[in-house]
This record gives structure tokens, C-alpha cells and sequence, in this order.
């Protein structure tokens, strides 16, 4: 009779051990409500420099961030290059240069995002080209400098009073960055640089929440491989990022809209972390469409359950095409915010 018992008990509790094993984790609830609209606005202090004039609609020149602010902006994100050129274009965006823009928009009341390109110039899929005086170093100083460039940058901006509510390691990495020690084909490597960036982070503020971030935001089969791959590597991190440019893509927004929206809810039930549109943008010219999209994008964005999408951010909406040559801003050539951009009010 007690054999019996015995058997019957730990065939119980070998079913229980099982249930427990594939029960899925409960979804992170974020600690606040608040969506956030937000615009790369990284090009501003040079296309004022360069004597750019920004107006508003009845023809006075303007803040750009008040115009922004007055259709919904509550946070902007700032690109990091690390020792960068003199280009208007491709260049600026120095640690010192950045941390001056971040403290003018705090001062503002906007939220404050900064992306490490860990590069001296543009990283992105095709280009993840380490800056000039990381070129031949060993991966250990390697890792040293992505750490001491990442915590100097922060603590320039702590000296301006600004601490920034999130931190993306790297800029669009599918490919991984800092080719080739950190090339998708390293994963390892990749994971432990990742690794890097968000300790040196969190050893500045740990509730600065880091981000990593790849293109195609309706792509999930991309998603899913990069991520996995990442996991099993044991990048860490607190947020997954994602662009979205229908334009790349070569098809309307109404193809691939909702792919990204099964997208954002697939990324934050597999891996349990919030997700945010880091990237989007339409072609300034096609106006109403380009609204359109916007307004589809953040009601994808959410209908994310639990707000755990936590927001949509237009890549250099400011960055008008007579100035920057840049086909999807969202400005118009008199110097006046796109209608586009009132997406965002909704």
C-alpha cells in the first residue's frame, strides 16, 4: 500500500513538475502608462547652426521643439557617433555635442533617448564599421572601449542634469556591429559586446532601460532568428526595437501593417520584454499617406496588450529635405511642420 502511494505521489508530482516547466512567463508589466510619440532630432543643432529657420503655420519662426511638442511629442532620441567628422550630414553627434541637445530638450519636459551607433559615422544593416581608433585592438579592449565610450557619453550627460529613460546598444544590428569582432556570424561575440553596453549602463543609473534594436519591424521570421539567437548567446537587455519604413520595403503601408503589429505582440509573449518603434517615417510628399501610416503604426503599436509596446519614434521628422536631402522627414520645403505629423495627436 505505501509502495503504491509512493508511486502514484511522484507520478503527481512529476505531471505538476511539467506543467510548471511549460507554463508560459507572465508579461512585464510596465511601471507606467505613459505612450510615448517621440522624434530623432539629431540633425537640429546642426540645421541651426547652418542657419536653418524653422516657422510655424502662421509663417514666425520657431522653436523646432516647440513645434514638435505642439503636435505631441514627449520624447526625442539623439545618435552618438564617437569621434565624428565635421559633415553636416554624416558627421557631429559627439558625446559632448549630444549631451548639450539632450539638456535643452529636458529643459523642455521631453523624455530623452540616446543610440549608440558605436561608430564614427552612420551604422545601420549594411555599415557597422568600428570608429578609427578601436580598429585594431584586441576584443578584450575592444569591450573596454564600447564600455568607457558608453559610460563617458552617460556621465556627460549626468554633468547636464540629464538622465536618459532609455539607451539603445548599437543602431540597427541584424548584421551585429563593430565588423567584424561583433558580426552576426559571432553571435558569442556579438552577445558579449551587447553585454558590455548595458552593464556600462546600468552601473551609471540602473533604471535607464537599454534597447536593441534591427530594421524591417514587420519582418517576425528576422525577428525571431536574430532574437534567438541572442537569447541563446545571453545578450542582455530590457527592450526590443524595431524600424519600420514601408518605403524600403518597396509596397504601401497597407501590406505589411499588420505583420508588424503580430510582430510587436510575438516579440513580447516569446521573449517577455516590451518592445518599441524606434524608427518610422513616410515619404514627406506623399502627405496624406504618410499620415495614414503613422496613424496605423502607433494604433498597431497599441494594441500591443498590457501597454507593452511603450511607443512610436519618427526618424528626423525636423530634417527637411532642402536642408538634409532626406526623402521621408516630415517638413515641408517652407519650413513648416508637415499635416503629416498631426498623427500624432490622435
Amino acid at each position: 500500500m505505501k509502495i503504491t502511494t509512493l508511486i502514484l505521489l511522484f507520478f503527481s508530482l512529476s505531471l505538476f513538475a511539467c506543467e510548471e516547466e511549460v507554463k508560459p512567463k507572465p508579461p512585464i508589466v510596465p511601471t507606467e502608462n505613459t505612450f510615448f510619440k517621440g522624434a530623432d532630432i539629431s540633425w537640429l543643432a546642426q540645421m541651426e547652426a547652418t542657419g536653418y529657420v524653422f516657422y510655424d503655420e502662421n509663417g514666425n519662426p520657431a522653436d523646432c521643439l516647440d513645434l514638435l511638442m505642439a503636435r505631441g511629442i514627449n520624447a526625442v532620441r539623439l545618435r552618438v557617433f564617437v569621434h565624428p567628422s565635421s559633415d553636416k550630414i554624416s558627421g557631429h553627434c559627439s558625446p559632448a555635442e549630444t549631451a548639450q541637445m539632450a539638456a535643452r530638450a529636458k529643459n523642455k519636459g521631453l523624455d530623452v533617448m540616446i543610440d549608440f551607433h558605436y561608430s564614427d559615422t552612420w551604422a545601420d544593416p549594411a555599415h557597422q564599421t568600428k570608429p578609427a581608433a578601436w580598429a585594431n585592438v584586441s576584443f578584450a579592449a575592444l569591450q573596454d572601449s564600447l564600455y568607457t565610450h558608453t559610460q563617458y557619453t552617460l556621465n556627460l550627460l549626468k554633468q547636464a542634469g540629464v538622465t536618459p529613460k532609455w539607451v539603445q546598444i548599437g543602431n540597427e544590428i541584424p548584421s551585429g556591429m563593430l565588423w567584424p569582432s561583433g558580426h552576426i556570424d559571432n553571435p558569442q561575440q556579438l552577445a558579449q559586446l551587447i553585454n558590455k553596453g548595458h552593464q556600462a549602463v546600468k552601473d551609471i543609473d540602473t533604471t535607464i532601460q537599454t534597447i536593441v534594436h534591427i530594421d524591417q519591424g514587420n519582418d517576425n521570421a528576422r525577428f525571431r532568428w536574430f532574437f534567438d539567437l541572442m537569447q541563446q548567446n545571453g545578450a542582455q537587455f530590457d527592450i526590443i526595437g524595431a524600424s519600420y519604413y514601408p518605403h524600403w520595403l518597396g509596397t504601401d503601408y497597407t501590406v505589411t501593417i499588420a505583420d508588424l503589429g503580430n510582430n510587436l505582440k510575438d516579440m513580447v509573449t516569446r521573449y517577455n520584454k516590451p518592445v518599441m518603434i524606434v524608427e518610422v517615417g513616410g515619404d514627406y510628399w506623399q502627405v496624406d499617406n504618410t499620415k495614414d501610416m503613422l496613424i496605423a503604426t502607433i494604433g498597431a503599436a497599441l494594441d500591443v496588450p498590457n501597454n507593452q509596446c511603450l511607443g512610436v519614434f519618427y526618424w528626423e521628422p525636423q530634417g527637411a529635405k532642402p536642408w538634409s536631402g532626406y526623402q521621408l522627414n516630415c517638413w515641408q520645403d517652407n519650413g513648416r511642420p508637415s499635416p503629416a505629423l498631426d498623427a500624432f495627436l490622435y
